[in-house]
């Protein structure tokens, strides 16, 4: 239409020409809108701005998965046992104490069914020397003494020590047989018998045999008695008991009365050897 139609002019009312500040014209209002509009969409299209939406995005998407899990998951079990699970424990439990009570009490140990049977048991050297008493000592040598001499001493002493001889009797004991036989066990060459035992020497004097020189003619015994030192000890001391006041006697009076020997004053020669001897046995 052209602008000098004067119909047009008059169909289309006039215009202000000027408008109030505060009234806004409808394409500047929403010009004012859509400006930010514009900015937001270039700032979104912004290659930074997409991947910093695209880690937001991927972080809420994780979330809210992770917070889907967590809601989808089952609850844990309760602590509850099952009363046959708790039985079971409880057993195991009063079974422990019960071998704790075991432990702590003694208990008398009984023999193993295999030990008597084993054969390494019964033949082990260890065991062997364990239960074989061990050898006594034998004494050491005093007064000019061989250890056979010392030996057969001791064996003196000790059976006047089980008979309850006094301290002199036993002198008295040694001092004569250092007299009749040197303190050696003598076999007798005019008795054959006499040296089927264990002997130290031979003596020719009558059928005198042993330690003290008794003879069984004379019924101190038979010779195998007499061949033995401990019986010939043994009856030399019952004779001495026999002799009244034997104790106040001089050792080679006491030693005479029991021998009756053709020397009776050999035995005083004795004394003080016998009397060491005595003193380094008892």
């Amino acid at each position: 239409m052209h602008p000098d139609d004067t119909s047009a002019q008059k169909a289309t009312p006039p215009q202000p020409t000027t408008r109030s500040a505060d009234e806004g014209s409808p394409e500047r209002t929403s010009a004012q809108h859509r400006a930010p509009s514009r900015g937001v969409r270039a700032l979104l299209t912004s290659p930074p701005a997409r991947v910093t939406l695209a880690a937001g995005l991927a972080g809420c998407l994780g979330v809210a998965t992770y917070a889907g899990t967590r809601a989808a998951a089952p609850e844990p079990p309760t602590t509850q046992v099952p009363e046959a699970a708790t039985e079971r424990v409880d057993a195991a439990d009063r079974v422990s104490r019960a071998h704790l009570r075991q432990a702590a009490s003694p208990t008398p140990a009984s023999p193993s069914p295999t030990a008597s049977t084993s054969p390494t048991a019964s033949t082990s050297p260890s065991a062997t020397e364990e239960s074989t008493p061990s050898e006594p000592v034998p004494p050491q040598p005093v007064a000019g003494l061989t250890q056979a001499q010392m030996d057969n001493a001791k064996v003196i002493v000790d059976v006047g020590t089980r008979m309850d001889i006094p301290h002199r009797g036993l002198i008295v004991a040694i001092a004569t047989a250092m007299q009749e036989s040197t303190l050696l066990n003598y076999a007798n060459g005019g008795v054959p018998e006499s040296r089927n035992y264990p002997h130290q020497a031979v003596g020719w004097d009558h059928d005198s045999v042993g330690l003290f020189q008794q003879r069984p003619s004379s019924g101190w015994g038979s010779v195998a008695q007499l061949m033995r030192p401990t019986y010939a000890a043994e009856a030399f001391y019952q004779a001495l008991l026999t002799i009244p006041g034997w104790q106040e006697m001089s050792v080679a009076w006491a030693a005479q009365s029991v021998q009756v020997s053709a020397f009776p004053d050999a035995y005083a020669q004795h004394v003080t050897r016998a009397t060491t001897v005595v003193t380094a046995l008892v």
